[in-house]
């Protein structure tokens, strides 16, 4: 397993990361499949999504993997009125990561970055290692404190 620019990055903070992969399957890349397949309930799994709000632009949440986005929680935690997420195809240029390989951890810029608030119910959580079939298991308040994310209530 090749070192992530994420995992040198967390590492490089002295924050506790343990690595997980798995084999790829092009046809699933949900998830839900990815708990499953490193062995960790969808609560403790957290997807990376990017969202584009009116007023303040991209945005980045972090939230359980069973869980769907509120895009109104989430518009009032960025300080806008209306938040969408973005097509898969913009994914790559603004991140320099591809849809089910999405990290918090080492986009191409900093964006603004919210986690759901039930990450703390956690010791670890994983999160995308930026490439597909590769997770970080990390404590999610380090993670929070490196990329500047607010806990926020932000799912349906």
């Amino acid at each position: 397993m090749t070192k992530t620019n994420a995992v040198r990055l967390v590492q490089q903070a002295k924050i506790p990361c343990r690595e997980s992969s798995y084999p790829v399957d092009e046809t699933n890349l949900s998830g839900l499949h990815a708990a499953e397949a490193i062995g960790m309930p969808p609560e403790q799994v957290f997807k990376t999504l990017v969202a584009r709000g009116e007023k303040t632009g991209i945005n980045v949440f972090c939230i359980p993997v069973c869980c769907e986005l509120d895009l109104k929680k989430a518009a009032k935690a960025a300080g806008d009125k209306n938040m969408e997420t973005v097509a898969v195809k913009e994914l790559l240029g603004l991140t320099g990561y591809i849809r089910g390989g999405c990290s918090p951890v080492g986009m191409k810029k900093k964006y603004p970055t919210f986690f759901d608030e039930s990450c703390i119910l956690w010791e670890e959580i994983a999160v995308s290692a930026g490439a597909r079939g590769h997770q970080m298991i990390v404590p999610p308040e380090a993670l929070a404190q490196l990329v500047n994310a607010k806990l926020v209530d932000i799912t349906l």
